[in-house]
């Protein structure tokens, strides 16, 4: 019998329970893999408080690497022992997780378990922002929020080697010093009082930037806008301090015919279109472009923890569960 993290209800990270798992055969086109470690992600956390509804009891956890166990029916492309990066959508905290083989990827030599974990949901994300949401150039200025957090820091480090100029924001220097490491050649430390959109003008000659990545929501959503040079493009991917507001269309017209989106990973990532995405994430990461950091590998049984250090935001980098 394995284990694996389950939630019975909607709340705090204590609700969290590491309990027994009957997992049945992997069905078909599935494959069963032996977890050895697990990524997490806020989409874990608003599925956990119920922002994003998922049916109960249920297992979160959204990527996971590890060794194929079993392969059910009609699996094609994949054998027991292969390594392998998987997209779960939840299910991932769990020493097992019964996977469909179109959302798996194999790991390339060279790449470890613990790199692949922390690198595939949020390296995917940053290839979807970078490249299909909106296709950032070497002569784009874009503004990345949370720019030493686990996406931000992997977003830094990808259009660093396309070429473009990033403005980080942060939330404290010592994560500022993390952002420009990564590459981000102007940082905006944020607290109450600052004034991000007059920050990004003075920056740019009051030009704005062509791309606002915002992964915070609500508390800064209306200054990513109003950083935007005309035409611009706002992508909002997450809700670290809750949703957006709504927004009159009229609203984008305003400010200079602005598009707004929100890509969400699973969209993009499909069966047809993973195994390049992956294929292009692995490339980045072997060829040294991006080197995801792990700032905390914690077991299994303890994902409350890591859900709290995550909640937190004083983490830079991926956290990881390890079996």
């Amino acid at each position: 019998m394995s284990k694996a993290i389950f939630i019975d209800q909607h709340g705090s990270s204590d609700i969290l329970t590491f309990r027994d798992h009957d997992l049945p055969p992997p069905g078909a086109n599935q494959i069963r893999v032996k977890n050895a470690a697990i990524g997490v992600n806020f989409i874990d956390i608003y599925q956990r408080r119920g922002l994003y509804p998922i049916d109960l009891p249920a297992i979160l956890g959204s990527e996971c690497a590890g060794l194929i166990a079993a392969v059910g029916d009609g699996v094609t492309g994949f054998s027991v022992g292969d390594r392998v990066a998987c997209l779960t959508g939840t299910s991932a905290y769990a020493e097992y997780s019964n996977v469909a083989a179109s959302s798996a990827a194999k790991i390339p030599d060279g790449i470890d378990y613990d790199i692949a974990a922390a690198v595939f949901l949020k390296g995917l994300t940053t290839e979807m922002l970078l490249r299909q949401v909106y296709q950032l150039k070497a002569e784009d200025t874009c503004l990345v929020h949370a720019a030493a957090g686990g996406v931000g820091t992997i977003l830094c480090q990808w259009a660093r080697n396309i070429g473009a100029r990033i403005i980080g924001v942060v939330g404290s220097d010592d994560k500022a010093a993390i952002a420009k490491a990564n590459g981000a050649s102007d940082i905006i430390v944020r607290d109450a009082t600052t004034d991000i959109a007059a920050a990004v003008r003075r920056l740019t000659n009051d030009a704005g930037v062509q791309v606002a990545y915002d992964s915070v929501g609500a508390a800064t959503f209306d200054a990513s806008l109003d950083s935007l040079a005309p035409l611009g493009h706002m992508v909002t991917f997450g809700n670290a301090s809750g949703p957006p507001p709504a927004i009159e269309p009229l609203a984008l017209a305003r400010r200079g015919s602005l598009t707004l989106t929100r890509p969400t990973l699973f969209h993009y990532a499909t069966p047809d279109h993973l195994p390049a995405m992956a294929t292009t994430l692995f490339a980045m990461v072997s060829q040294g472009a991006v080197i995801p950091k792990i700032s905390h590998r914690i077991p299994l049984a303890d994902a409350a923890k890591a859900h709290s250090l995550l909640e937190s935001g004083k983490t830079n980098g991926s956290i990881i569960l390890t079996t």
